[in-house]
């Protein structure tokens, strides 16, 4: 991304909106522990919180520039050019800021991690040296089409690259120049990837990640109730807490589940400190989105442990589970790829049918989940990810 023709120690200023932790904070923090020791990298966030706290104990040098309502845009409001309007005062006055803080530091390259970042980093920094992580799609099943038009001028005339998490991510940045874009998928650590289960086991069928619509917890629970009755035996697991604007959607998800008659076979774990711990534990790993996911580092966290995975068949899952379209239909709205299976999004009786067939097929699930494994540790392992990015 830069130059490294000398030998002088350059620096670096990573640029986040929030204090969270999602998957794209996760991932930068695996990141920068990967870095080598030509790299002095700082952090900036808008808010504090356990992104924050995991940096700070990683011995990450962060600077909490509080961004208050101008980083507090929820999901509603980005999806509307109305909703963003109301918010631009605020983000012209904490640009401002940032400009102060940039600097200040004076770093060789500035770097913005989330879609909030890259708008306050290129209102401060036009065409100079910044770059963007891209973790989201630009697209209108998640943001308004004015809001995609103003990103993707963004992404042409503003930052100096783009690396994104996926193929399917940088496939809707629109028509760059060639080179601009970078697609570095995100890594887990070699550790990870050690002592893979020799088989699925007898534990639930789960799902991990943030409780959100974008997630699929409620299509996860309306499959469990119609692979219920037929599999006695199953259990089921929902890993994960609600962030940023979805504590309605968690609340709705406890109703529903209530409603299911599932008793005692579901349940709600909660946020879990230990993620790779509840994937080892699951019989099965089902990703549920029903919007097109732009990576899925769940799937390759289960991958890596040796769990096998039926996965929603869009955006950039197709990458990790069917990375050479080699998949066969099996059911309806059901195929049978090399690593998993992948289900069509949305559908909750193929989803239904893609857990029962893995329950069915205990030696072809565990042939799967090897075969997952192994592809896991070669394609996505942190140092690549940093080998292409450095």
């Amino acid at each position: 991304m830069i130059d490294r023709s000398d030998e002088t120690r350059l620096s670096v200023l990573v640029v986040s909106h929030t204090g969270e932790l999602g998957g794209a904070e996760r991932a930068l923090l695996r990141l920068i522990a990967a870095s080598d020791g030509g790299f002095d990298i700082a952090v900036l966030t808008m808010a504090e919180g356990p992104f924050v706290t995991e940096a700070r104990s990683a011995g990450i040098r962060v600077h909490v520039l509080a961004g208050g309502d101008a980083v507090r845009v929820t999901r509603a409001q980005a999806g509307s050019l109305a909703g963003v309007t109301t918010n631009a005062l605020g983000a012209l006055a904490l640009a401002r800021r940032l400009r102060r803080v940039i600097r200040a530091e004076a770093p060789d390259l500035v770097v913005a991690n989330s879609l909030k970042a890259a708008m306050l980093v290129g209102l401060v920094m036009g065409r100079r040296r910044w770059v963007w992580h891209l973790h989201d799609r630009l697209a209108s099943d998640y943001l308004a089409t004015p809001v995609i038009g103003v990103l993707r001028l963004l992404a042409r005339f503003g930052s100096r690259c783009i690396v994104a998490n996926s193929r399917a991510t940088a496939a809707t940045v629109g028509r760059l120049p060639a080179g601009r874009v970078v697609v570095a998928y995100p890594g887990l650590e070699l550790s990870a990837f050690e002592r893979p289960k020799r088989s699925p086991g007898r534990g639930p069928v789960g799902i991990v990640g943030r409780v959100a619509p974008t997630k699929g917890q409620r299509e996860f629970v309306a499959a469990a109730s119609l692979v219920a009755p037929t599999h006695p035996k199953a259990r089921f697991r929902i890993v994960g807490a609600a962030l940023f604007d979805d504590a309605g959607y968690a609340e709705a998800l406890h109703e529903q589940i209530e409603r299911s008659r599932l008793g005692g076979r579901i349940q709600e774990a909660g946020w879990s400190a230990s993620p790779a711990s509840e994937f080892r534990s699951l019989r099965m790993l089902v990703h549920a989105s029903p919007v097109p996911e732009p990576f899925g580092q769940v799937i390759v966290e289960s991958m890596a442990v040796g769990t096998p995975v039926v996965a929603t068949d869009a955006g950039g899952v197709r990458e990790i589970v069917d990375p050479h379209g080699a998949s066969v239909t099996i059911a309806d709205g059901v195929r049978r790829a090399p690593h998993g299976l992948l289900v069509r999004p949305n559908d909750v009786a193929a989803l239904a049918a893609a857990i029962m067939w893995m329950l069915d097929h205990r030696a072809e699930a565990s042939t799967m989940a090897r075969e997952a494994h192994s592809d896991a540790s070669a394609r996505f392992t942190i140092d690549h990810t940093w080998a292409i990015v450095a």
